[in-house]
């Protein structure tokens, strides 16, 4: 999940930092370095302020939940080329498309 992207946009990264996201720090911590690909889903930023926590671990909207099949029928995707032909075909693929 990442706040910093739109709700429906993905993107592939063959690396980066954690951006903050806890999940990514633990990850980090386990490998010792932040050099692995992670496809960011995103969610949206649409909180209140300090209410980021709840946001994010909270339930998902009914319209946004009518939209999850196809969303993850297209990470399954990604993944299935990532595994396939690699990162950066995949990313120049994957990337530049926006899903509508």
């Amino acid at each position: 999940d990442d706040i910093a992207l739109p709700f429906k946009t993905l993107r592939l990264r063959a690396k980066g930092s954690d951006a903050g996201h806890n999940g990514l720090k633990h990850i980090n911590d386990i490998l010792g370095h932040h050099n692995y690909a992670r496809l960011r889903f995103g969610i949206g930023d649409e909180f209140s302020r300090g209410q980021q926590v709840d946001y994010v671990l909270g339930e998902w909207s009914l319209e946004e939940k009518k939209e999850l099949p196809e969303l993850f029928d297209y990470c399954i995707q990604i993944i299935k080329s990532f595994s396939t032909i690699g990162i950066e075909r995949t990313m120049n693929q994957f990337n530049k498309r926006k899903k509508s």
